[in-house]
């Protein structure tokens, strides 16, 4: 009698079953414990008893107006099970959804009364692709959004710190600024005065003299519209704003402006009042 001995390598050249702090192990702990929900592995997440059933339809390639409700309902009761012996909580909802597909799978069986003169008889499965068909379309919606750039996701928001400078640097009056003051001004003083034609004989030198009064008598600093009486007639105006020019030209004036748009002012520059 003949003996056969399988050739064994020795303990120490078998491969670790695994590897603690780099240290290699022959063999499994004895006192090893594993608790049962240590680990939990879930191979399909559904949202809800819908999307089990949307899922169970897509996958079978059935029409959802179609649903035959027979193999529909066996695979849906395999999953709550396999889903109530782990978690009941879990379950609930579901064990609603599978009451529903039982009870309309039963209608399904029973024999339909024959319908009357033009009425339909009632599908048992007419509310449940109603409820479907939404469901499906507000998870498409949701997909659509998902897909729309996010902030802190897609991208961030992005700010910088702009310091203001110390010293304010005050606009200069541009030729246009004026022009749309004196704008202003006729047309105020065509609305306040009627239309009579005489002659005048108008002074320029003599328009300019009132200016450098008025603005020695306000301190030298006045506002462009106050030089002007609306109610003194274009001519007399177009000869004031003649004589503001001379002045300026001259060097005996000078308009400023706070900021781009806002009012004129007028200052004399003789050395004659404080600015």
């Amino acid at each position: 009698m003949s003996e056969i001995v399988a050739d064994t390598p020795p303990a120490d050249d078998l491969a670790p079953v695994a590897r603690i702090y780099g240290q290699p192990m022959a063999q499994m702990p004895l006192d090893l414990y594993i608790p049962p929900d240590a680990l939990a592995v879930m191979l399909d997440a559904f949202e809800g008893p819908l999307d089990l059933l949307l899922y169970l339809i897509r996958k079978a390639n059935v029409n959802v107006l179609d649903i035959p409700m027979a193999p529909l309902t066996i695979q849906y009761l395999e999953y709550v099970e396999a889903m109530r012996a782990s978690n009941l909580e879990l379950a609930a909802d579901y064990l609603v959804m599978a009451a529903m597909l039982i009870e309309i799978k039963s209608r399904m069986l029973l024999p339909r009364p024959k319908p009357g003169d033009g009425e339909e008889v009632e599908d048992p499965r007419a509310e449940l692709v109603r409820r479907l068909i939404e469901y499906e379309q507000m998870k498409l919606a949701a997909y659509g959004l998902n897909a729309l750039p996010q902030a802190e996701r897609d991208f961030h928001w992005v700010e910088t710190w702009v310091e203001r400078t110390v010293a304010r640097r005050l606009p200069e009056v541009s030729v246009e600024d004026l022009c749309a003051a004196w704008r202003t001004i006729l047309r105020q003083a065509r609305l306040s005065t009627s239309h009579r034609v005489q002659r005048e004989e108008l002074s320029v030198r003599e328009h300019m003299g009132i200016i450098l009064r008025r603005l020695r008598e306000s301190g030298g600093f006045v506002e462009f519209m106050s030089l002007f009486d609306v109610s003194d007639g274009p001519s007399l105006l177009v000869v004031h704003f003649l004589a503001m020019l001379e002045l300026t030209r001259e060097q005996l004036l000078e308009l400023t402006q706070a900021d781009t748009f806002a009012p004129i002012y007028v200052r004399l520059t003789d050395g004659r009042a404080d600015a």
